[in-house]
């Protein structure tokens, strides 16, 4: 069983999805065995970071050849030149969507919040239960990237996005908390709601056996096997956890500013919208390229394990809409997110070159791709505009 109080903690290697159901009898034990399951134990690998090894004087200059998203032996320390320059492009572009929370005005929120009719029940309970996943879901991603992910990518333009991407994780994790702080909530009810609320833990608990693979110290690409476990580490987090996962919270949040109740917490959410839509975005561009880089890994065990990964996440994600909406309101329901959610699942799918596991789910929240298409718009809570640029980055 994982143990909630450190991030890379050995876990338990039974069924992610019926894991869950023995979660409250033993939440904080581990097996220091059952996580080598996840591991190569390829003794004979060269385990040289080129990032932090001595420096060889008179060395070649780098050649843009030289370089590969992993298993690169190429100097890590040196930028350029570019091979991947859509990765350098996307941290180009996350840093002049700067933003930070403060800046949002929280004063309307507050009023309604603490007005005994200005929300019903059910909406109070999206707000808070939908605070209580986020809140530690973005750190669970952030340590995923800092713990698992950055050192087994071997290219510095990803690298220095990847380093981008654990700050805005950050941020985002600042941004529950001042709207926690803000709307006077229970911190210790909202942040340890992972551990408490079913729902909520069971996606947790389903993502943290990959960090825990790629963690262990004994974990090293190079093999066909290892890299097909890094590979469905990316799936998992960037397809699953911040593609699918977070978008039932998405929906719900963002239809409430669109009905003008708490446009402060929604404004927060849809600048976090836009940056996790550019991390998945990302992620799916360094899944493609590994796939072009390494053709031999994408294979038919791979593609149903990966299936089988997205349709577990369908089933724990209408779980968590079922839990966060128990009664029909806003005009949303259950139902109509299963719909949703087969349909966010179709376009995973199609974005790392799978078939469509639930032909024909159509998108029952068309506003939703209207708000990821637009640029630079005023947003429609029309308190300002959400793509925007910090100063330096304007065209004048």
């Amino acid at each position: 069983m994982l143990n909630w109080n450190n991030p890379v903690a050995e876990c338990n290697e039974s069924d992610p999805i019926t894991r869950h159901n023995v979660i409250y009898d033993n939440i904080n034990q581990s097996n220091s065995s059952a996580i080598k399951a996840h591991t190569s134990k390829s003794t004979n690998l060269p385990e040289k970071n080129k990032s932090i090894e001595n420096i060889e004087m008179g060395a070649a200059r780098i050649c843009v050849d030289d370089k590969r998203i992993i298993n690169c032996r190429a100097d890590l320390n040196q930028l350029v030149p570019f091979k991947y320059d859509w990765a350098w492009q996307k941290y180009l572009d996350a840093c002049a969507n700067h933003w930070m929370p403060q800046e949002i005005n929280m004063t309307a929120d507050i009023a309604l919040w603490k007005d005994p009719n200005g929300l019903s029940d059910d909406e109070r309970t999206i707000i808070k239960r939908n605070l209580g996943f986020f809140s530690t879901a973005d750190s669970l991603v952030a340590n995923n990237l800092v713990l698992a992910v950055y050192k087994h990518i071997t290219n510095p333009e990803c690298r220095q996005y990847l380093l981008r991407q654990a700050f805005e994780e950050a941020l985002h994790t600042h941004a529950y908390q001042y709207c926690i702080e803000s709307l006077g909530l229970d911190e210790g009810e909202i942040f340890n709601m992972y551990r408490e609320v079913p729902a909520i833990a069971r996606k947790a608990e389903w993502a943290l056996p990959f960090t825990q693979a790629l963690a262990d110290p004994d974990f090293h690409t190079g093999t066909s096997e290892t890299d097909k476990k890094l590979l469905k580490e990316l799936v998992a987090f960037y397809i699953i956890f911040e593609g699918i996962f977070f978008y039932v919270g998405f929906v719900q949040i963002l239809s409430m500013g669109r009905r003008n109740k708490m446009i402060g917490v929604a404004e927060q959410f849809q600048y976090i919208l836009r940056d996790e839509s550019m991390h998945m975005n990302f992620g799916i561009d360094v899944i493609n390229q590994i796939k072009i880089e390494n053709p031999h890994l994408w294979d038919e065990s791979l593609i149903n394990e990966i299936q089988t990964m997205i349709r577990d996440a369908v089933t724990l994600e209408s779980h968590y809409a079922e839990d966060t909406m128990p009664n029909g309101v806003l005009g949303m329901n259950a139902t109509i997110f299963a719909e949703y959610l087969q349909f966010i699942a179709n376009r995973r799918c199609a974005q790392i070159g799978l078939d469509a596991l639930y032909p024909g789910a159509t998108n029952p929240f068309p506003w939703m791709s209207e708000m990821l298409d637009l640029k630079k718009e005023k947003n429609f809570f029309e308190t300002r505009v959400t793509e925007y640029q910090t100063g330096g980055a304007l065209s004048w």
